[in-house]
């Protein structure tokens, strides 16, 4: 046996997952007695409630309850910080799809029979649906946040040889995760609630079943084997459907299970955030960044969520991969009656990338340059400590270094694997001679920070636990929804102990082994729990290592120099005078040594003046590039990708094969966003496309037709993550926005080309 960090290895569900024995929330054995609830949810966008009879409804036989607000017994809200969001509507409702009453009963048919009895008198009020409309009605969630830097912005504008405006507006995105929302609760003794959830956030669905029943979280265990798929919509708003299901849980006192069929998921759960955005820009003649002005607004939709925090985020990556010496950013969240937007991979990143990548875009169109090497010229130049800050043009407009910056090494690598330079003279050259079928090519860079802006939420918690045959579970709070964080956490766990992965156990992440924990968000999962596992087996050794010592006959003050090694424990003074780890972990029992550690990890240096606009929100920087090639048919505005290649820095990649399929799923994610999903919302702000039959995500046959991914060979550990890794997540994503320009050099460039980029796009933007 070898360490396993650092190599390729199966995803550590994928047997499980390929015959169907993974186990989902909807999986579980049915507890006895178990009820099915059913959410009542508003069929328009505001309306005030005038009354309301649920005598009929109630006496349909075999149901249990029909809850409202009046029977919440503790606060009526599930808003993660804002406190403008209650569980059950009142008095009024501000979005179709928010939900009004609860119906637990002992079927699914029964609680639709239920549903239509229900009888309800609404007052009809006039909806607020666009960014434009929340504007005019100075309607918003958040004041203006604004950064800025450099000379006054009008002054620097004018200054600038070439300069124009434009506006930047992309639509919203569902996550459609494979396994839509669901949760079950279970009363337990003393007035206590097992919540079985499909969250990425279990200690929030703690928090908020807790605050919605009036008992305290220690009253509530919430656990979280794997989801379906999270992409940031079972954040936040999984706490919902666990809240509902413990409330129906409280009032019959049998368990409760709440799943939510897609239809109804995609009506009443928030999207990616819509953003409607103004430039002003000027450049050079030799089309360097002069100046910069942006004017953000998000559909934060009718609550804010996190809607506050993914502006700042869209904000924080306004700047892209790009030096701007004169800037003014500002944004502000707008209030909608839609369902209330969340957190989608990226968290508003992708959002602020595509602006300056459509500023660039449009500005080499303007100035006849070629795009890419007009965004290599504009890139952060690398950071040089020997000199003073003044000048170096390294330094974001919120104030931080851009360490490490592998940007340039990418672009002279993707250029020459890519075979960029003759590609796109063959397609400019095809172009000239075709008619009907055009190509494009268009280089992407990327450059995201990683960390939780909010910087209180960056730790993590560990348990891990030894028994005296030197078998290990492993318990952390990151949640595993297919991404390959529980492989992870196994890995970097079994090269700290020296053990193979087969001797650990990774238990179902839950709120009563590692309490207080953050999302597994932000793409800091493996960042956050990786550290504090290690902490833990860190812990452990250090307490193993004297008795090792005593075992190995090596005198006391070596001891801290003992390898734990395939399942060897040995001296590097002495390699083949070895202990095996089961025989030192039996002695260690015999001698009364604890055998469990808490592991514990936080960031470093996180922080932000919002006020101010200056700060250092990110731990470090993952950067990347991309080269994108499509078809375009003219005359139905359909397109394909025919090639891609991507090199990601990942790092020292903890599982590079894990990694690079989260490289690939980012790009056609991306790619889905701005080319196919269009979320459509009719004058009444009744969302029209809810199910698979109107609403596309990518599929299959969407993947370029030659794609070529591979992350940059990187070994030292120069940004203090765990083993020399970098997040993965989220970055890759902005590699999708690639497409959008390789589809306007396929089209000529001077287009005004909506997103997302469908065929009625496309062939609107030709015409």
């Amino acid at each position: 046996m070898h360490s396993p960090l650092h190599q390729n290895a199966f995803h550590e569900s994928a047997i499980k997952h390929a015959s169907g024995q993974s186990i989902y929330v909807d999986d579980l054995p049915k507890p006895q007695g178990l009820l099915v609830a059913h959410v009542y949810f508003s069929p328009y966008a505001h309306a005030r409630i005038l009354s309301y009879d649920l005598t009929k409804a109630k006496a349909v036989s075999g149901v249990k309850a029909i809850l409202s607000a009046k029977d919440i017994p503790g606060h009526n809200d599930i808003a993660p910080f804002t406190k403008d969001e209650p569980l059950l509507a009142e008095d009024e409702v501000f979005t179709e799809g928010q939900a009004i009453f609860l119906i637990v009963a002992e079927s699914a048919s029964i609680c639709r029979e239920a549903s239509k009895a229900i009888q309800i008198e609404f007052e009809k009020k006039e909806p607020i649906l666009s960014i434009q409309e929340a504007i005019q009605a100075q309607s918003f969630h958040t004041t203006p946040h604004i950064i800025q830097r450099g000379l006054a912005i009008e002054t620097a504008l004018q200054s600038a040889d070439f300069r124009f405006q434009g506006k930047v507006i992309n639509g919203g995105q569902d996550h459609f995760y494979l396994e839509t929302q669901c949760a079950l609760a279970i009363p337990q003794e003393d007035e206590c609630f097992l919540v079985y959830s499909s969250t990425q956030h279990p200690s929030e669905v703690q928090a908020k079943v807790a605050e919605i029943l009036d008992i305290g979280r220690h009253q509530v265990v919430v656990e979280s084997g794997r989801m379906g798929g999270g992409f940031g919509g079972k954040e936040t708003q999984a706490a919902h459907y666990g809240a509902l299901a413990s409330l129906g849980a409280y009032h019959t006192g049998r368990p409760v299970k709440l799943w939510l069929n897609r239809d109804q998921d995609m009506v009443m759960t928030g999207k990616r955030h819509p953003f409607f955005s103004e430039f002003d820009a000027g450049f050079s003649k030799d089309g360097k960044i002069v100046a910069i002005e942006v004017k953000s607004y998000s559909n934060g939709g009718w609550a804010c969520d996190l809607s506050g925090a993914i502006l700042d985020r869209c904000m924080f990556h306004l700047d892209g991969s790009y030096w701007i010496p004169n800037l003014r950013f500002e944004g502000r969240v707008c209030k909608t009656n839609l369902p209330s937007n969340t957190a989608f991979r990226g968290f508003g990143g992708p959002q602020g990338a595509l602006i300056i990548e459509e500023i660039l875009n449009q500005a080499s169109d303007h100035l006849g340059l070629d795009p890419t090497e007009m965004k290599f010229h504009n890139f952060y130049e690398p950071f040089q400590p020997d000199q003073a800050l003044d000048g170096q043009k390294s330094i974001t407009p919120y104030g931080q270094i851009v360490k490490n910056n592998r940007l340039h090494r990418i672009y002279e690598e993707l250029m020459t694997s890519s075979q960029y330079q003759v590609r796109k003279a063959e397609i400019d050259q095809w172009n000239a001679s075709h008619q009907y079928l055009k190509k494009g090519i268009a280089f992407q860079p990327v450059k995201f920070g990683i960390s939780f802006t909010n910087s209180m939420l960056n730790q993590a918690g560990a348990l891990v636990l030894i028994y005296a045959d030197g078998t290990i579970q492993l318990n952390h709070g990151g949640t595993e929804m297919g991404q390959g964080l529980y492989l992870k956490m196994l890995v970097i766990c079994a090269h700290e102990l020296g053990v193979p992965m087969s001797k650990i156990r990774h238990m179902k992440t839950s709120t009563d082994k590692v309490p207080n924990t953050s999302a597994t968000a932000a793409s800091s999962g493996a960042d956050l729990n990786g550290q504090a596992v290690k902490n833990a087996c860190d812990q452990l050794k250090a307490r193993l290592k004297p008795l090792a010592s005593k075992m190995l006959g090596i005198a006391q003050e070596n001891a801290s120099e003992i390898i734990f090694e395939n399942e060897q424990i040995f001296h590097p003074s002495n390699p083949h005078h070895t202990i095996r780890f089961e025989q030192l972990i039996g002695q260690a029992y015999v001698e009364q040594i604890s055998l469990s550690a808490v592991g514990y990890y936080r960031t470093p240096n996180i922080h932000y003046d919002r006020n101010a606009g200056k700060g250092k929100p990110f731990h470090y920087f993952a950067f990347g590039g991309s080269v994108t090639e499509v078809e375009v048919n003219v005359l139905t505005g359909e397109h394909r990708v025919v090639r891609a290649d991507i090199l990601h820095d990942a790092g020292h990649s903890l599982v590079p094969n894990i990694d690079i399929g989260q490289v690939q799923g980012a790009y056609i994610q991306g790619l889905g966003w701005l080319t196919r999903e269009e979320l459509y919302w009719n004058q009444d702000g009744i969302l029209k496309t809810h199910s698979p039959d109107t609403y596309k995500i990518p599929t299959l046959g969407d993947a370029p037709l030659n794609f070529n991914v591979r992350l940059l060979d990187v070994q030292e550990n120069v940004d203090d993550t765990i083993h020399g890794s970098k997040a993965v997540g989220e970055p890759p994503f902005l590699h999708g926005i690639g497409v959008l320009g390789a589809i306007r050099h396929a089209i000529g460039g001077r287009v005004n080309l909506g997103v997302p980029a469908t065929p009625e796009a496309v062939l609107k933007a030709l015409s």
